[in-house]
């Protein structure tokens, strides 16, 4: 998946779309002037068929746009983001063996779009992608796991949904 920006991006939300890329297999791009359907392309050309576009408000991510190729939108997360601000720990998410766990069903749909493999039950949680449920309605949060178990940026809010 490629991940960028809306146009003229922060510095938070570039370091929050760098700390994605990351965690998840995925690739980013500065959009500069790029129109939405020239990102699209783009992403086309790299060889991936789905597109995140991280919105921000007031100098802050706020949102995230999944796109298929043809430019329809997939789903869209509404979001507040921490950072991990311990850029000295060795503790990183191996790519190639994470896994996605969602306590919440309506958004389990999120591991088709990452394109990331189930937790079999009884798995330890290293190498995670956690969705976990909030007591209150339409909110969640999204946690990684490294590979030695420890938890590591960034988190992910989700205040609402729309798919």
């Amino acid at each position: 998946m490629l991940i960028t920006t809306s146009r003229k991006p922060s510095q938070r939300t570039r370091s929050f779309c760098k700390s994605l890329v990351r965690v998840l297999n995925s690739s980013y791009t500065n959009r500069g002037k790029m129109s939405l359907r020239d990102v699209l392309i783009k992403s086309s050309e790299m060889g991936y068929d789905k597109t995140a576009v991280i919105s921000q408000m007031k100098a802050n991510p706020s949102r995230i746009d999944f796109h298929q190729e043809d430019g329809e939108l997939i789903l869209s997360l509404d979001i507040t983001v921490g950072l991990d601000n311990n850029s000295g720990s060795k503790s990183r998410v191996k790519l190639k063996d994470l896994k996605f766990y969602s306590e919440l069903n309506e958004l389990e749909g999120l591991r088709d779009i990452l394109n990331i493999p189930s937790l079999t039950k009884g798995s330890e949680f290293k190498n995670l992608m956690l969705l976990k449920a909030s007591e209150e309605p339409n909110t969640s949060k999204i946690e990684f796991y490294a590979d030695d178990g420890s938890l590591t940026g960034p988190k992910i809010f989700i205040q609402g949904w729309r798919q």
